[in-house]
């Protein structure tokens, strides 16, 4: 009897991908899962046959030989009926593990914690947040973590004094149980020892059992120069103790640098904003501006300076966080137009506007209206 290509089983294309065929295979196998259609001899047969389909498909190189030959490719092999060779490839067996883990409501048997029942304990995470200054100059602080660490009263077994752990009589230590499901025997968790392979019959009372208690940690932590907002910091050995025994997580510090009043920062450069007087704007003379570092530099402000214009500082940004030397610091000053005139300052300006050339003291400005005019002559003509 011809079989039914395996494409069309799937209900996808021959030029589907691995995603589509999970997709695919997943939607179609908690279809048809003999646990759901207890005594139904056609969807165990229709599930059978989609799950020939993918494992032949999930492989490139059954793909390729299946593509190329049809079925062909795997009559007379080894195995399976037809000679279907039910040797799992790994793609295969991962979506099989996460579909067999929803109907037994738990992860596959591949995911399980093996016997000694130890386990690595969980990342975590602490949120810092510093100044620009102290990313400048870098820090050295200490804080506080709430974690757990590994019991001091049964060294991290479990157990209690005196005792030990014992095997497992629900899977004889292997952390695993094997089910019948129609065609299949699936591994699956053990439930009596969540997979751990061994149980406490005399936890130990300082931990419960779990080889590992709460405490709150103090660590000293060394934030270098020239972190940016954003930076992970990753401290080895610093996270939650293992389970029994397990090695110990680590420690992500993430840092994020205040917003300051003064500085902007782009990468390693600085940027801030210095309001200047008209008449130094205008004549010329020099300003004296703060750096990032704390300490101070004069820029040298040429006659008829412009709001806007901007001064480089060399080497006056932040430290490189990766490499030697510093970036720059770029100083934008702004012309500041006076307010709160006297009678005598206002008698003075409208004067200076009198005796003035317009066109050589506000050159942009006359320049500008020049332009205005000959636009809108154009609308009168």
């Amino acid at each position: 009897m011809s079989k039914t290509d395996y494409y069309e089983l799937l209900g996808v294309d021959k030029s589907a991908d691995a995603a589509d065929l999970k997709k695919n295979y997943r939607k179609q196998a908690m279809q048809y899962h003999p646990d759901r259609n207890p005594g139904d001899e056609v969807a165990e047969a229709k599930f059978k046959e989609i799950s020939e389909a993918y494992e032949v498909l999930s492989d490139p190189e059954k793909r390729a030989a299946y593509d190329q030959y049809g079925h062909a490719a795997f009559e007379g092999g080894q195995g399976g009926p037809g000679g279907f060779d039910f040797n799992f490839s790994s793609s295969f067996a991962d979506v099989f593990d996460d579909l067999f883990g929803e109907f037994m409501g738990g992860g596959g048997g591949r995911r399980g914690g093996g016997r000694s029942g130890a386990s690595r304990g969980s990342d975590l995470r602490y949120n810092m947040e510093i100044s620009l200054e102290d990313a400048f100059n870098g820090k050295k602080t200490e804080i506080e973590i709430p974690s757990t660490v590994g019991c001091d009263d049964c060294g991290g077994s479990g157990a209690a004094q005196g005792s030990k752990p014992t095997t497992c009589g629900g899977c004889n230590g292997h952390g695993k149980v094997r089910a019948q499901s129609g065609f299949f025997t699936i591994e699956r968790t053990c439930p009596s020892c969540q997979g751990a392979g061994q149980v406490i019959d005399n936890p130990c009372r300082g931990c419960g059992g779990a080889g590992r208690v709460t405490k709150e940690k103090t660590l000293s932590v060394n934030i270098p120069q020239g972190v940016e907002d954003g930076t992970r910091i990753r401290l080895t050995g610093e996270g939650e103790a293992g389970l029994r025994g397990g090695p110990t997580g680590d420690l992500y510090i993430f840092i994020s640098v205040e917003h300051h009043h003064l500085f902007q920062r782009e990468g390693a450069d600085i940027y801030c904003r210095v309001p200047i007087s008209m008449v130094n704007a205008a004549l010329g003379g020099a300003v004296q501006v703060p750096t990032v570092g704390g300490g101070r530099a004069n820029i040298t402000i040429p006659n008829g300076t412009q709001g806007g214009k901007q001064f480089r500082l060399r080497g006056k940004g932040m430290p490189h966080l990766r490499g030697a030397g510093q970036g720059d610091q770029y100083v934008q000053v702004m012309v500041e137009t006076p307010v709160h005139l006297n009678k005598k300052q206002k008698e003075l300006l409208r004067e200076f506007e009198k005796v003035g050339d317009n066109a050589k003291t506000s050159p942009e400005s006359e320049g500008f209206f020049d332009k205005v005019k000959e636009l809108w002559s154009d609308f009168t003509d």
